[in-house]
């Protein structure tokens, strides 16, 4: 540990917790649980294939999406609270810990949705994904403690390119098994069954070196009079609201972000439809190519990080996404095989995991001490709460146009214009400006 309290150790902890959560984004969100859900809840339909949760009728195959939608939406309210009330009761730690292990738990018990039991997966999935967003939030947060700015580009490089190889890793595992289940005495919905409930049992268990190597840095704040921390938490979220404005530097990046990011996002959960539907690839190839994702991205990771340090980590995000640009470009007018499909794979496995890692680095440095998981619940929120714009402008262009290369081609107004927006950030004027109003506020 350095003179100003920064350890090496203490940073492995941090990134094991992005090798822990990220099984759930990739075996659960990724692969396995929608199609195994949704075809539970065709199970469960009617002769219309309608099923009605709490008397709403909903057509089976719009179940899952819905879902999503419904866990997204909730955390855009409840991701700025918790993130306001953690940093004023000072239990980053203890948050993060405990969201990760309901999150784990609700995940492990996914393996219990056989039959029609719809309505169960519904609501594990609502739990576990509220839970995943909220843990990230804190653990997040942590990165302007744990890293000092000159090495904030690195750590948050490392935690994305092991949470790549520890999510890759498990799927790959789980791949195996699904693909082949008879090879270890299992049925196909056993074997998916168990990929399932394994990232939630990996998630838990991988969380532990977390919780054992880092710390809360600040002593909790006392309660006013006749407050309870669920009031102070709503109190700090419109104190929030408010006072970003006296940080123009940081609201312009988070809707540069808000932008390049949603691209990003449509970009990684449409490929797979447009290589099914445009390219008529079996599903193994499309399998494969996702598990390929991950562990490019590992190495893309620490590549970026690289450039980072040659060119800094503001003109690194810039050159990524003029990168995604011309990806778009190149799906548009160039692929047309399997083989070509794995070389976009490749290209978004290398700039995916770069651009994401210094996005928040970049973040870290634009927040004022103390706030961290205040600001970085924006963050998240700015990360989640818009990502229905590149998908209803993909699904619109499909729809006006019925090409599947116009709609993800249309998706290159969100780099351009995140790109434009980005390059007016001024990240040390952004870094003055929340160190001076905290120093303000302190004094």
């Amino acid at each position: 540990m350095d003179a100003k309290g920064y350890s090496e150790r203490e940073q492995r902890s941090w990134y094991a917790y992005d090798w822990a959560n990220s099984a759930f984004s990739a075996t659960v969100v990724t692969v396995f649980l929608g199609p195994w859900l949704t075809s539970i809840t065709k199970a469960a339909a009617d002769a219309n294939g309608y099923v009605h949760p709490f008397g709403i009728p909903i057509e089976a195959g719009s179940y899952y999406p819905y879902l999503i939608s419904l866990s997204v939406f909730s955390q855009v309210f409840a991701l700025p609270v918790l993130g306001a009330l953690a940093d004023y009761a000072q239990a980053k730690k203890q948050f993060m810990g405990f969201f990760a292990y309901i999150g784990a738990f609700a995940t492990m018990a996914m393996f219990f949705l056989t039959g029609t039991r719809y309505l169960l997966g519904g609501a594990l999935f609502l739990i576990a994904n509220l839970s995943f967003g909220a843990s990230i939030v804190f653990y997040n947060a942590f990165l302007p403690e744990i890293a000092p700015p000159e090495d904030r580009d690195a750590v948050s490089s490392k935690g994305f390119a092991w949470g790549y190889m520890g999510g890759g890793l498990l799927l790959a595992l789980n791949m195996v098994m699904a693909f082949k289940p008879e090879a270890i005495g299992l049925t196909t919905g056993q074997a998916i069954r168990l990929s399932i409930a394994s990232a939630g049992l990996w998630w838990a268990l991988f969380t532990v070196i977390p919780m054992l190597g880092i710390r809360n840095r600040r002593a909790a704040k006392h309660l006013p009079p006749g407050s309870t921390y669920l009031t102070i938490g709503f109190q700090q979220l419109s104190h929030t609201l408010k006072g970003i404005r006296r940080y123009p530097q940081t609201l312009l990046f988070l809707v540069a972000y808000l932008l390049y990011n949603d691209g990003i996002q449509t970009v990684i959960s449409l490929a797979s439809q447009f290589g099914q539907e445009e390219l008529h690839l079996t599903i193994g190839t499309l399998t494969s190519a996702v598990l390929m994702v991950q562990f490019v991205a590992f190495g893309g990771a620490l590549l970026f990080n690289k450039v980072a340090s040659a060119v800094g980590s503001k003109k690194a995000v810039m050159g990524s996404l003029v990168i995604w640009t011309l990806t778009l470009v190149y799906v548009y007018l160039a692929v047309n095989s399997a083989a070509q499909f794995y070389v976009l794979a490749a290209i978004i496995g290398v700039i995916m995991g770069g651009s994401q890692a210094l996005s928040r680095s970049i973040y870290a440095q634009m927040i004022p001490p103390g706030r961290e998981a205040e600001y970085f619940s924006l963050y998240e929120v700015s990360d989640r709460g818009t990502s229905w714009m590149g998908p209803l402008a993909f699904g619109l262009a499909l729809q006006f146009t019925h090409s599947y290369r116009i709609a993800i081609l249309s998706l290159i107004v969100f780099f351009i214009l995140g790109l434009f927006l980005l390059a007016r950030v001024d990240i040390v004027r952004a870094a003055a400006e929340a160190e001076g109003q905290q120093a303000g506020t302190a004094a």
